[in-house]
């Protein structure tokens, strides 16, 4: 339903037709017919300014850390900013929407580019400048809630019920109306439409850009998805899964003790690539049991003191790389690799290495107390493997059409001519790797050409968005993209950059060159800070 509130084509092809010069000025009479079906816009203000300042600027979201564009960063630059709220006739909500054109038409690259949000973050002024910095014309959305606001502000109205407009427009729909409005201002004042569009987001910034290829694809060239958390419905309520598990088995272990389980399961499955490096490349080669360290004492800091690891802590770490599963035993979702920090989906906060408290993934925990229970008060005390079933059934039956992001009919991408990079870090600590991985096997069995237009990467060793010792990307996915679209330069490899391996190399990084899914990037032997010692097999 409320996808159907702008139609892309039409508006565009409707409000393009009167191009102003390139000598447009920067005010709010030149954008006067700034417009789109279907929504009323509530103010409007134009500002151009020379030497605005980024300063604190950038953005991070609540899930991860939302990549910068490559260019040299600047602490200011000059803006023709458009700031507007808007809402949707008989829907009581508001947008806010955040536009940014290089102001001098000399310094505009001909492209345009969104920047994606993290958690609940969907976007903000902070997402316009770093691309404006580096010579695109940009646009961003608050998705229908204040991004200061918490989850139950805007997740339920004033009546206790799902603010369904809302998570609408913070799923899909304001992020379209962002790039229509941004492709807009683009042409008004440049008088021309962008030569090429792009996406670039990670984790929720991710899911947007997927979001984008499944329903409007037509609106970009090319998406950059990283750490998508697609399957949202899926994804949101595994997050609640170790905090559960924790107060079922009454059992809440301090951080050292979790990573000591990390530690310990990363030293033995190590190797197994053929190159000790403190990554895991082949979790699935990776069979080690958290059983192996019941009774091992465990010395930790923050808090000082000694700990034994008991039998509870080693189901509950097993039931975390497990996933969650219902109380017969059927599959629900994906768990986390073994070199996944576990302290992420299990934060707590401790007076002593005996006496700790639960902090959940708040993401989860958001989701569960808002859009599932609607009840801002609601615990997990008493809670049994039956309501826990009960509320993951309700996430994928009242939340997958809305915001699950799993379709993998990509035929309208496909259509648009659109190309699609996704990529995932093996050692994320967040989102579920392997639930990238069974999307875009879903993907690959829908259409067996699917590689002609989307194409998938693994970063061994990588954590969330990046970081970590591992083989990351995201300097260089956006490039790559970059020349795929432009170039037809097919991606058979993504360049990537790990910690070095002592002490064979002075250098403290390494190059590597990841593999498209299905293939796996694999050490051959020689010099493992070499990339002529991996290939993709």
């Amino acid at each position: 339903m409320m996808l159907g509130m702008i139609t892309i084509a039409a508006t565009l092809s409707s409000l393009f037709t009167s191009a102003l010069a390139h000598k447009t000025q920067c005010t709010k009479k030149t954008f006067a017919s700034l417009k789109v079906k279907n929504i009323e816009i509530i103010s409007f203000n134009v500002t151009a300014a020379r030497g605005f300042s980024t300063s604190g600027r950038n953005a991070t979201g609540g899930v991860g850390i939302i990549p910068d564009i490559p260019g040299t960063p600047a602490p200011t630059l000059d803006i023709c900013l458009i700031v507007l709220a808007y809402t949707h006739p008989g829907k009581n909500d508001v947008v806010n929407t955040y536009i940014g054109l290089p102001l001098d038409a000399k310094d505009w690259n001909s492209r345009f580019l969104m920047d994606g949000g993290g958690g609940w973050y969907s976007g903000g002024e902070s997402e316009v400048l770093s691309p404006v910095l580096s010579g695109y014309a940009s646009s961003s959305t608050d998705g229908g809630h204040d991004n200061t606001a918490s989850t139950v502000d805007w997740g339920l109205t004033k009546d206790g019920k799902t603010n369904w407009p809302a998570l609408w427009d913070f799923s899909s729909v304001a992020i379209a109306e962002a790039a229509v409005l941004g492709k807009l201002a683009t042409k008004i004042y440049y008088g021309e439409s962008p030569k090429y569009s792009y996406w670039h987001g990670c984790s929720t910034g991710g899911r947007q850009g997927h979001a984008m290829a499944q329903l409007h694809p037509e609106l970009f060239d090319g998406i950059v998805g990283g750490a998508p958390a697609v399957s949202w419905d899926k994804f949101a309520a595994a997050g609640l899964w170790a905090p559960f598990l924790s107060q079922l088995l009454d059992t809440r272990p301090p951080k050292c003790v979790l990573d000591t389980f990390t530690s310990a399961a990363t030293a033995a499955c190590d190797e197994l690539d053929g190159v000790k490096d403190g990554i895991i490349a082949y979790p699935g080669q990776c069979h080690f049991k958290a059983s192996s360290l019941v009774g091992q004492t465990v010395y930790c800091t923050e808090p000082d003191g000694k700990i034994t690891i008991t039998k509870k802590m080693a189901q509950l770490v097993a039931a975390i790389w497990e996933g969650p599963r219902s109380s017969d035993g059927h599959f629900k979702w994906y768990g986390f690799h073994y070199d996944s920090s576990l302290a992420s989906m299990l934060g707590t906060t401790c007076k002593s290495v005996d006496d700790c408290t639960v902090v959940p993934f708040p993401i989860a925990e958001d989701w569960v107390k808002v859009f599932l229970a609607r009840d801002p008060s609601f615990t997990l005390e008493g809670l049994t493997r039956a309501d826990y079933d009960k509320l993951f059934r309700q996430s994928v039956r009242e939340y997958a059409p809305v915001i699950g992001t799993g379709s993998v009919d990509l035929s309208k991408m496909k259509k648009a001519g659109t190309k699609m990079l996704a990529w995932h870090g093996m050692a994320d600590q967040l989102v579920p790797t392997n639930g990238t991985v069974d999307y875009y096997d879903r993907a690959r069995n829908f259409d067996r050409h699917v590689a002609d237009y989307y194409r998938f990467f693994l970063a061994p060793g990588v954590t969330h968005c990046g970081f970590g010792n591992g083989f990351d990307p995201s300097n260089t996915v956006f490039d790559t993209l970059k020349a795929w679209v432009e170039e037809a330069a097919v991606p058979d490899r993504l360049e990537a950059v790990a910690a070095a391996v002592s002490p064979s190399n002075t250098s403290e990084t390494r190059t590597g060159y990841l593999c498209p899914y299905p293939q796996v990037f694999t050490f051959i032997g020689g010099d493992p800070n070499s990339p002529s010692s991996f290939t993709c097999v």
